[in-house]
């Protein structure tokens, strides 16, 4: 008896160790192609700061071996944020056995739209935030200090901001889930907007680099993206516990 319980625990670890070492080859792959381009890839995500820099200033690397290894580190990253359809198709082919025909429906589109946003969102930090708060942080550097940034420093702030936004993008999908599912209602959220607002602007804080224009630049984004998760989600609201139930109603007639 015990062995056979065993066995499903089994069958599950090694379709989950599959699904991991595929989610690794890819990226290893992607990484193998990657890296001999991995000074043009830092040149091209450093390039928003590069280009408010002033005439003939660049930027330092203050460790010996950062000139090699921070391009490196930031391919590495590059490949990871590139194989995040497979990664999410792999989770999705790990978790799609045991949902139910209806969940199955939506679980796919969700996870393609999220890939979307996540990217979207980094979008918008490179395009617009880097831009705007690079350009701040130059103008407002007192006279009597010279801007040099350094290329690992640079590095460590680029990837929190894109890190914040790609998730902060994913609010949407997170409200749709929330309605679908039943925790909560459109109309429940709306008369939250207030609270949500001002939640907005502590997560921009917490998720950004201590100053304003980044905070502002992420909380506005996502309270936006929050009312258009609302709008949205009235059109899944109730349906994935109503499918639950119809399933369960199904399997009670059968038996």
């Amino acid at each position: 008896m015990a062995v056979n319980d065993t066995q499903p625990l089994i069958s599950h670890l090694i379709e989950l160790r599959k699904r991991l070492l595929n989610c690794l080859i890819t990226v290893l792959i992607i990484f193998a192609a990657l890296a001999y381009f991995s000074n043009d890839i830092y040149r091209l995500v450093a390039a928003p700061l590069i280009d408010k820099l002033p005439v003939g200033s660049q930027m330092s690397a203050t460790d010996v071996a950062s000139t090699f290894f921070t391009p490196i580190k930031l391919t590495m990253m590059v490949s990871v944020f590139v194989s995040i359809p497979v990664i999410l198709y792999q989770i999705w082919a790990f978790i799609a056995p045991a949902l139910y025909k209806h969940e199955r429906r939506l679980m796919l589109p969700l996870l393609v739209s999220s890939s979307f946003l996540f990217y979207l969102g980094m979008a918008f930090a490179y395009f617009v935030v880097f831009p705007l708060a690079f350009g701040f942080f130059v103008k407002t550097t007192p006279d009597s200090v010279n801007f040099i940034p350094d290329i690992s420093k640079y590095l460590s702030f680029v990837m929190t901001l894109f890190m914040a936004f790609g998730a902060a993008f994913e609010v949407p999908i997170a409200i749709i889930l929330l309605c679908w599912t039943g925790v909560t209602t459109p109309e429940s959220l709306r008369r939250k907007r207030p609270y949500i607002l001002v939640g907005a602007f502590i997560v921009g804080m917490f998720l950004t680099p201590p100053d304003v224009l980044s905070q502002t630049l992420l909380a506005v984004p996502m309270y936006l993206l929050f009312e258009l998760g609302v709008l949205l989600s009235n059109f899944y609201v109730g349906k994935g516990r109503k499918g639950r139930e119809e399933n369960e109603e199904d399997a009670e007639t059968e038996e």
